[in-house]
């Protein structure tokens, strides 16, 4: 499986459990601003 993952794939499987940004973001131990810049692919890293 290719390891690169993009942002509308994210937000694509985010959708599919029917997670919200900070919902996802607490499952991480990231911010939801974090969860938000991948998906809208304003973070590189």
């Amino acid at each position: 499986m290719d390891a690169y993952v993009t942002g509308a794939t994210i937000r694509k499987l985010r959708e599919a459990e029917k997670l919200t940004q900070a919902q996802l973001a607490e499952k991480l131990d990231v911010s939801d601003k974090a969860i938000s810049k991948w998906e809208t692919g304003v973070s590189q890293s």
